[in-house]
């Protein structure tokens, strides 16, 4: 881990370990699902490894994007301090509710307008379903497989437009923001076919990598850079896998990996 100041970029984005991604774009810097905490059980959860870089060497951020605040892979101790620390939270609604007066609810399809710092007027960031588990999985009270979970948009004038999915697991659903939302060309994409023996019959929680590598050709995005694969005991499939999914697609051009902390542009 180092403290060392992230160098801003025009636009980019870099992971840090498990779901955890800086973008920066239209001047601002965005964060999504924080997890800063060290190495360490976490309820039945168990975390292997910690960020590539300590939040304290992040500097000013404009927005953290949460997907969802009830489980500590995406959410953590420190990563929820930070949050309710940021000037502005976008969430679900559900999630909004816990995280104080600086998070937003969003629910699927409506969106919020942040002022971009470049002066090219505002980033639209568009809130998308996201399935945490089986189509067929048990639904909650609210209506949910597993949990709320909200995946994100980002759009704006002269910028590419970026998926942010989330921890999803259904390919129907990236099917239903492609066709909603035309002309995405970046994605960040939670992987790791993430797996709880005590839930939907230890059946997949997010995207295993051939549907990830589905998920690209769906999207028909020229960048996607892939998150959530490694750092917690329970992602099934890593690096590898996702790397020889995209190779027997034909999709490997589409695949940018880098050491964590490390900028991937996002235009193409």
């Amino acid at each position: 881990m180092t403290s060392t100041e992230l160098a801003r970029r025009e636009c980019a984005a870099t992971v840090l370990g498990g779901p955890t991604t800086v973008v920066d774009i239209g001047g601002l810097r965005l964060v999504s699902d924080p997890t800063f905490d060290e190495p360490g059980p976490h309820g039945y959860l168990t975390k292997t490894a910690g960020p590539a870089i300590d939040e304290s060497a992040l500097g000013a951020v404009d927005v953290v994007l949460v997907s969802h605040d009830q489980h500590p892979d995406n959410l953590d101790e420190r990563g929820r301090a930070f949050a309710q620390a940021a000037p502005l939270v976008l969430t679900g609604p559900l999630s909004a509710a816990r995280l104080g007066e600086r998070a937003v609810g969003l629910s699927p399809w409506t969106s919020h307008s942040v002022p971009r710092r470049d002066g090219g007027g505002n980033l639209t960031v568009l809130a998308v379903p996201a399935v945490h588990g089986p189509e067929d999985g048990e639904r909650d009270a609210d209506g949910n497989v597993n949990c709320e979970v909200t995946g994100f948009v980002l759009s704006g004038d002269g910028l590419p437009t970026v998926y942010v999915s989330g921890d999803n697991a259904s390919i129907r659903t990236v099917t239903e923001v492609s066709r909603r939302v035309p002309g995405i060309s970046a994605a960040v994409l939670h992987a790791g076919a993430a797996r709880v023996p005590a839930k939907f019959e230890g059946r997949p929680l997010s995207m295993d990598s051939r549907r990830t590598a589905a998920a690209a050709a769906v999207l028909d995005a020229d960048v996607v850079v892939p998150a959530h694969y490694d750092g917690w005991t329970h992602f099934s499939e890593g690096l590898a896998d996702l790397e020889l999914a995209f190779h027997e697609a034909g999709l490997s051009s589409l695949l940018r990996v880098t050491p964590h902390g490390s900028w991937v542009d996002l235009r193409s």
